[in-house]
């Protein structure tokens, strides 16, 4: 008996690995060398490839696909139809299997409704991409993002509520919600307190 839910219409192949408390609700199919954390939750048709590394505590809404040499670290929101690609220049008529370019999305991550990810980037932690977003570039940590192509236009703390903070130079700021302290030095913003 497994320590994890799975809705009666979804599939699990043989092999994969997942966390205590994960819950894989209607249509899911999770694949045999799929590797998931504890207390991650997949919506109603997601699927999740074999090559494929999802972290603790991640919520995988509605129709997404997690294809091959993407990886999710801890805590890491996927909205419902958002995209992930793994080839850079797909053709039907040509083969770039061997051309995967892997993609990270790290810690604390929100990735919008309708947002796509380009492969090959990294999102950084806490990074906050709006709906509807591509991203094409890597993003730095806590940075929102929106647009297309998506560009930068603010910060957001770990609770996710909007930073007063310019995009650059030196500053500081409080999460409205919790009070902590961030800090923007040199085009990066870190926080100070938790």
């Amino acid at each position: 008996m497994s320590d994890y839910t799975v809705h009666p219409t979804a599939i699990v192949d043989e092999g994969a690995q997942i966390g205590a408390g994960s819950r894989i609700w209607h249509w899911v199919h999770i694949s045999g060398k799929a590797r998931i954390g504890a207390a991650c939750s997949f919506g109603q048709n997601v699927f999740v490839g074999d090559d494929v590394v999802i972290g603790n505590n991640c919520k995988v809404q509605n129709n997404v696909s997690i294809y091959d040499a993407v990886t999710l670290e801890d805590d890491v929101f996927c909205g419902p139809s958002m995209v992930f690609t793994n080839v850079y220049n797909p053709r039907s008529a040509v083969s770039r299997k061997h051309e995967y370019r892997r993609t990270v999305v790290k810690r604390g991550a929100t990735l919008g409704a309708n947002s796509t990810i380009v492969c090959g980037v990294t999102v950084g932690e806490y990074a906050f991409i709006g709906a509807g977003a591509v991203v094409n570039r890597d993003v730095k940590p806590y940075a929102l993002m929106v647009g297309v192509p998506a560009r930068q236009v603010g910060w957001m703390s770990q609770h996710g509520e909007r930073l007063e903070l310019p995009l650059t130079g030196t500053a500081e700021a409080r999460c409205p919600q919790t009070g902590n302290l961030y800090k923007l030095d040199n085009g990066a913003c870190t926080c100070q307190a938790q």
